[in-house]
């Protein structure tokens, strides 16, 4: 179930489930924006775009796998599984919870990270994306 999200994961995020606009909008505003009287609310839209369209990816991944493999899901397992990465995904994609967690984990420097072709905090979104999906593998497979 981890590998099909997780593949689902990469088509999704990278591919079919985020235009250029949601990507750049998703995360906004920046706490200079918000300290210049910009809403907090900026950039939500976009996020939840993505998530809805980023979920009907992984749904149809899913439905694909099913129809082909014995894996063992239930109805409820299912939605909780996928709740779960919803709410995690637009959680983690608002960029500052991730730039948080490396400021207070003793990792500022890999939050500005963007040279030789890394990014920290792309870097970290996905890994903290994976382990989500990981808790949503779980649900779907064992509620």
């Amino acid at each position: 179930m981890w590998a099909v999200l997780s593949v689902g994961h990469n088509l999704a995020d990278h591919v079919f489930g985020q235009s250029d606009r949601q990507a750049a909008n998703k995360g906004a505003p920046s706490a200079t924006d918000v300290a210049d009287g910009v809403s907090p609310r900026k950039g939500w839209g976009a996020c939840l775009e993505h998530v809805a369209q980023y979920h009907l990816v992984m749904a149809v991944m899913l439905a694909l796998v099913w129809a082909v493999l014995p894996l063992q899901m239930s109805w409820t397992g299912l939605a909780a599984g996928l709740a779960v990465s919803a709410v995690t995904h637009a959680f983690f994609d608002r960029r500052w919870p991730v730039r948080w967690l490396l400021q207070h984990t003793g990792s500022p420097d890999f939050a500005e990270l963007r040279t030789a072709g890394m990014n920290g905090m792309y870097l970290t979104d996905q890994a903290l994306h994976q382990t989500a999906l990981l808790v949503s593998a779980l649900l779907i497979t064992l509620v």
